[in-house]
């Protein structure tokens, strides 16, 4: 396997990056270490690379025709990777995911409907569902605690069924892996997922971007592989290899009649057309990509455990959520604050390290962070460092 090298990272600051050029008020952000936003601190795949840069050389940058090849590109890596078959026509390409999401639920709902949701959940759920005139039916993951120091979540059944037969709610919208508890669910949860919804005519959308980001020996399944029919599939290689802002992504709907219902509301919210740059780099990522992402689970997983270890001894107060899937780690600050936004604003301010407050995920988000692992270990490391050292000198409460 070819060595990539995660550990040298890559200079991001003043390049007009959100994740690190993102202004606080008057937060001094020149040693400000960010673990907020999820995109990685990584140079992409050097194939992708050279096809934005080949791309980039030929001078015009006009509307571009998306080719049989970019659908090709998608059927066969998810058929490669996940096992997967899908057709083109099933395909709908667009910018990103969360404008998917708004579409797919203007296009699939009547504004005072309900959405349900799995709480504490990716924020942009909450802005999509209440941009989409809807309410948001949150049903709160149970915590399970697997040791002193580690716990994971699952799914309350009874709770989950009684909001899906709740006759306003009419869309489940999943999060496959679980942003920010690291679930990824079992092929048996999913089932009883979709048991659920069918039973109560709940219409089941995913959103499945970082479905490629997964810890070894943890089984990934798209529902789309469970039941394509009656799902809708939002997916991207945007997370996967650290493309965001080059605006690519894909709705996989097998249905006829509500892939036409939901390309009507792509058109309509005019999110309907993809830049020559993202076309390139997903063709790139799915043909020749696969390499560099072994090497990057890897290094990945490495840096969980090094998490792990470092928080075990130096705040054993602060249980981490086992992580199955994506690189955000949502760590239980609840013993050594009574606000976990407070807690977050402090260390901005004492130590110069940025993570997200876990109410930003909803309610039951109250108590805790999320530390994004996608940066090299030195990074993490002394962010981790200037974590502790906020806690010792009590400037977080």
């Amino acid at each position: 396997m070819k060595d990539f090298n995660f550990d040298s990272g890559i200079e991001r600051r003043n390049t007009g990056c959100v994740k690190w050029d993102e202004p606080i008020g008057d937060i001094d952000m020149s040693d400000m270490i960010p673990m907020w936003v999820a995109d990685m601190d990584f140079e992409t795949a050097p194939v992708v690379m050279d096809a934005v840069m080949k791309r980039a050389i030929h001078g015009a940058y006009g509307y571009t025709i998306v080719p049989d090849s970019f659908y090709d590109a998608v059927i066969n890596w998810w058929q490669r990777r996940h096992s997967v078959t899908w057709r083109k026509e099933w395909i709908l390409y667009v910018p990103g995911v969360v404008p998917a999401i708004s579409a797919i639920l203007k296009a699939l709902t009547l504004s005072g409907e309900k959405c349900l949701i799995q709480t504490p959940v990716y924020n942009c759920f909450f802005s999509s569902i209440r941009n989409s005139g809807l309410e948001a039916n949150m049903s709160p993951l149970r915590r399970k605690d697997l040791s002193p120091r580690e716990f994971t979540y699952e799914v309350d059944w009874a709770d989950f069924e009684e909001r899906a037969a709740d006759e306003k709610t009419t869309v489940f919208l999943l999060c496959n892996p679980h942003n920010p508890s690291g679930r990824v669910w079992t092929r048996a949860e999913l089932e009883k997922m979709l048991e659920i919804c069918n039973k109560h005519n709940v219409r089941v959308i995913s959103d499945e971007i970082h479905c490629d980001l997964t810890m070894p020996g943890i089984e990934y399944t798209p529902l789309s592989a469970i039941d394509a029919d009656n799902t809708v599939t939002c997916c991207a290689p945007t997370k996967t290899f650290n493309i965001a802002g080059l605006q690519i992504a894909n709705i996989v709907c097998a249905d006829f009649e509500t892939r036409r219902r939901i390309n009507r509301a792509v058109n309509i919210n005019e999110i309907c057309d993809v830049n020559p740059f993202g076309v390139a780099a997903l063709q790139a990522a799915y043909n020749e990509g696969e390499p560099w992402l072994i090497a990057l689970q890897s290094y990945l997983h490495e840096n969980y455990l090094n998490l792990k270890a470092w928080m075990a001894v130096n705040l054993p107060d602060c249980p981490v959520a086992r992580l199955e899937g994506t690189y955000l780690v949502w760590v239980d600050v609840s013993r050594i604050t009574k606000d976990d936004r407070l807690f977050c604003h402090r260390l901005l301010r004492s130590q110069h390290v940025w993570f997200n407050e876990g109410q930003m995920y909803g309610k039951d988000g109250k108590g805790y962070i999320r530390i994004n692992i996608a940066c090299p270990r030195r990074q993490l490391m002394e962010a981790l460092k200037r974590l502790a050292a906020g806690v010792k000198t009590g400037s977080p409460a």
